[in-house]
């Protein structure tokens, strides 16, 4: 059994990650800008197979949910009525010695390894708390900071072809609105009944004060989230309902229960009735990974007093209209990417005196960037390999790999999670079978050609 070397740290997923195709800084040619990052060939396969099998669990398998794309630029009446204008922000602090600016509720998180949840906090509070736990500027060590300000993290831009006289617009700084307004188009046109879901997964923008940990908190971000419609008789039941589905999506993944843990707000939004973040223990310590919260009628009511248009729901069977409660589920894509990487990653020792040290990411293969990588033994045993790569690429995201010994292009497959190696031979042009070695236990197996398909489709259940 090989042995594991130490833990996981946030430098060892980064390098991995820009090495391996994961991720990349954006715009790096330039010098890179302000915690922006791009996804390589491997990083958007691993991505887009987490918000399948999000999208798989919530929407495809219920029969109550409905999806959307809506629109990222909105009416800026929207963000008015959702209250991001007038009263969202942000509470930043300033280092009056390196002129850094970082959101203080981000400093005492930071410093506290996540164990002080700093969002309970007065400004005051949190000013009084970094006086006294001595907390430093991350950038330049000195702690000489200005008092607490609010800043506004919503993008601006503007529409119109003259700058003068053009209209404000925001980039959106959450999906979740562009389900509200279409909430009447899709109860009606899908003949939805109370209780009933809509679901999207898009971009959103901030201008955070504070951005850092890598993939953690960016100023884009993809969300995976719903808004579920219903009684007020039956959003508490809902709510725990998504919090326990929420927490077993994460595990089925692939993170263990140790690492996760149920964190109440200790305050709530005024109009809130409750909210519960699940926490993932990150190598800087336990941090959001998602939300459920239980919204009330705000949503609904605001954007009717807004709009000037009825958001009233009316039964179908006793005629009765009310506006609905909302129960909100939502993940960073990001995040949770971020966070099955840490899960994932692993130092093998297979040899200590050879310090022979095996990296390899422990991917649930539904997730893995690519279910297999056919290996050619030899260059002339290439039109063979490219036959089973055909026949297996028609089904799942395979990859392919000729150069170097069998021996580096395992490892560079256990690096980017691959979970099987799939080797043609001289035997396989005798009797069509492969040498299919298993990423995880590194044993290896003999099978048909025709039998690979199956064999790995019933690994990506979960």
């Amino acid at each position: 059994m090989a042995e594991k070397k130490q833990a996981v740290t946030m430098d060892k997923i980064v390098n991995l990650c820009k090495n391996r195709g994961f991720v990349f800084p954006g715009s790096e040619i330039y010098g890179g800008f302000a915690n922006t990052w791009d996804f390589g060939p491997v990083g958007v396969e691993l991505k887009n197979n987490v918000k399948r099998a999000w999208w798989k669990k919530f929407v495809q398998e219920t029969t109550d949910t409905f999806g959307v794309d809506a629109a990222i630029l909105m009416n800026p009446r929207v963000w008015e009525a959702s209250g991001h204008v007038a009263s969202f922000g942000d509470p930043k602090m300033d280092c009056k010695n390196c002129k850094q600016r970082f959101r203080a509720d981000t400093l005492i998180e930071a410093h506290s390894k996540g164990e002080v949840a700093a969002e309970a906090m007065t400004d005051a509070e949190m000013e009084s708390y970094i006086e006294e736990h001595d907390v430093k500027c991350p950038h330049c060590g000195v702690r000489n900071w200005t008092p607490i300000r609010k800043f506004n993290p919503m993008f601006v831009t503007s529409r119109g072809t003259l700058e003068e006289g053009s209209d404000k617009v925001y980039l959106r700084p959450e999906t979740c609105q562009g389900e509200y307004v279409n909430f009447l188009n899709v109860q009606r046109t899908a003949r939805a009944k109370v209780p009933f879901a809509i679901a999207q997964i898009g971009k959103s923008f901030r201008n955070e004060i504070t951005p850092g940990n890598f993939l953690f908190r960016t100023v884009e971000f993809e969300q995976m989230e719903l808004q579920k419609f219903c009684r007020e008789d039956e959003a508490m039941s809902i709510y725990e309902e998504f919090k326990k589905k929420a927490l077993e999506f994460v595990e089925s993944l692939g993170l263990k229960s140790e690492n996760l843990r149920f964190h109440d707000h200790d305050k709530l939004a005024h109009y809130a009735k409750a909210a519960c973040d699940i926490q993932y223990n990150f190598p800087m310590g336990w941090q959001e990974l998602n939300g459920v919260h239980h919204r009330g009628v705000w949503d609904l009511s605001r954007h009717q007093e807004y709009s000037g248009k009825t958001m009233l729901y009316i039964d179908p069977f006793t005629n009765e209209k009310f506006v609905p409660n909302v129960i909100e589920y939502s993940i960073g894509a990001d995040r949770l990417m971020l966070a099955l990487l840490c899960a994932a990653y692993d130092e093998e020792i297979l040899d200590a005196e050879k310090n022979d040290v095996r990296t390899v990411l422990h991917f649930h293969p539904a997730i893995a960037p690519y279910k297999a990588c056919v290996l050619p033994l030899q260059k002339n045993l290439s039109e063979k390999a490219d036959e089973v790569y055909r026949k297996l690429a028609k089904k799942f995201a395979v990859t392919y790999d000729v150069t170097g010994s069998i021996g580096k292009r395992y490892r560079r497959q256990d690096e980017i999670g691959t979970p099987y190696c799939i080797t043609v031979d001289f035997d396989t042009l005798n009797d069509d079978t492969v040498t299919v070695r298993d990423r995880d236990t590194m044993q290896q197996i003999r099978l048909k050609i025709a039998e690979l398909c199956s064999y790995i489709e019933k690994s990506l259940e979960f």
